[in-house]
């Protein structure tokens, strides 16, 4: 069975999602180390939500609780986030309804801002890095796998990605009622991921020229020189964040990377930094979309400063366009009715190739005394023919009653008719063989 441990801006705190943030790459692990009966699991860890979705194996008794168990000691583990500080503020999604809340996080129905296009690669990078760490498995490989799918099925045929715009843009627009002019305004962007690269084209959107880059990590000149800023060295940077209208950062380091005490150092720069003038005129705006978060609180008491952060960014996000949201929605229940037929069918797998597998010993038993007797091919050839046309009703019939939800009566049929004992383990055998014919 799938199960997910989701918290999410829905359900938990800016404060806590940024606590749960960090260090997450060893939770998958952890997760998978629990027990046995865990048979994988894949973290998807945002500035918006954190989410594990795990395999359990569905004979063991209560595994659904095994499952949410391993999760918050994982967390706790890697974090320092104890199940107490979680309490109240995350969800547990079971059985059929994951794929359906995948689908629709994956395709951003369930962002702050909705239909946001950042999320559907940081769900595709959870799956790699689960890989990476060996901790995947066959359900969530095609979990996943139908998620993206999913995704690029609302992109194509909905409205939803116009009808939402980036957390990057979202912010900007909030930015808009304090700016009159962007073209004359002094920009520091500090960071160099993805984020930073869409926030550089959503500025120029916007019409800002003058933007210098900043890196935590030394990647500010290769940055710049991509994207035609101009670069801030450290020694610079206390100077350059002082003068500096707007500044935004979109980090992923773990502490903050500005602070009132940097902004009060600086003021004075070098002339390698060649900025054109010495004073800022007017309010500095600092835009924080770093989880964790990139700035220090105290920033915000400084006399000249605003501060917006995501928790501001989320209370302003806008409304949903209903006839775009509706019609991706439909799509993504879709995709997930699909999935649970497919897993409905997977599910009784290992009744029918047990069927097969007696038919074809009595086949092959019947065949060799035809042989005996001297058959040239003819009867061998009548009887694998009526094996597989007597075969073909029951399977097709299993299948349905599969997606009927009526698996166990197939089960019970074969059993009864036939004198097969299908058992936990064997059907586990059975469907890991079907699972390998099928790569």
């Amino acid at each position: 069975m799938l199960i997910c441990v989701t918290a999410s801006h829905k359900t938990a705190s800016f404060e806590l999602l940024e606590r749960l943030s960090t260090r997450t790459a060893s939770i998958a692990p952890l997760i998978s180390a629990h027990d046995d009966c865990v048979q994988g699991a894949v973290v998807v860890a945002t500035c918006n939500r954190f989410e594990a979705y795990v395999e359990m194996d569905e004979p063991v008794t209560a595994a659904g609780a095994v499952g949410v168990e391993a999760t918050l000691l994982a967390i706790t583990s890697a974090t320092g986030v104890s199940a107490t500080d979680l309490d109240g503020s995350y969800e547990v999604i079971e059985g059929g309804a994951v794929a359906e809340h995948l689908f629709a996080v994956a395709s951003g129905l369930e962002s702050v801002v909705v239909g946001e296009g950042e999320i559907a690669g940081q769900v595709r990078r959870a799956l790699l890095e689960a890989r990476a760490q060996g901790t995947t498995s066959r359900e969530l490989e095609r979990l996943f796998q139908r998620a993206s799918e999913t995704q690029r099925g609302v992109k194509n045929s909905t409205a939803l990605t116009r009808a939402g715009r980036s957390l990057v843009r979202l912010a900007l627009d909030l930015a808009d009622s304090r700016i009159t002019d962007w073209s004359t305004l002094r920009v520091l962007l500090v960071g160099t991921g993805s984020y930073a690269a869409a926030t550089v084209a959503a500025l120029r959107d916007h019409g800002a020229a003058d933007i210098s880059v900043a890196s935590p990590s030394g990647r500010e000149a290769a940055f710049a020189a991509r994207h035609g800023l101009r670069p801030v060295a450290a020694a610079d940077y206390a100077d350059a964040a002082s003068l500096a209208d707007l500044v935004i950062t979109c980090t992923s380091v773990e502490r903050p990377v500005l602070s009132a005490a940097v902004l009060q150092a600086g003021g004075a720069p070098d002339p390698p930094l060649a900025i054109a003038g010495a004073t800022r005129a007017g309010r500095r705006l600092v835009i924080d979309l770093g989880l964790p978060r990139n700035v220090d609180p105290d920033v915000a008491g400084l006399p000249d400063t605003d501060l917006l952060d995501l928790e501001t960014i989320r209370l302003h996000a806008p409304v949903e366009e209903l006839q775009a949201t509706d019609d991706a929605r439909r799509v993504v229940a879709d995709a997930a009715a699909r999935f649970a037929v497919t897993g409905e069918r997977r599910s009784v797998a290992p009744a029918v190739v047990a069927l097969r597998a007696h038919v074809s010993t009595v086949l092959e038993a019947e065949i060799a005394r035809a042989r005996g007797r001297g058959d040239d091919g003819s009867v061998e050839q009548a009887l694998r023919h009526l094996a597989g046309v007597l075969m073909h009703t029951p399977t097709v019939r299993a299948h349905q009653l599969a997606e009927e939800g009526r698996g166990d009566d197939v089960f019970a049929a074969i059993s009864a008719l036939f004198g097969l004992d299908v058992d936990a383990d064997a059907a586990r055998a059975a469907a890991a063989v079907v699972d390998q014919r099928a790569v």
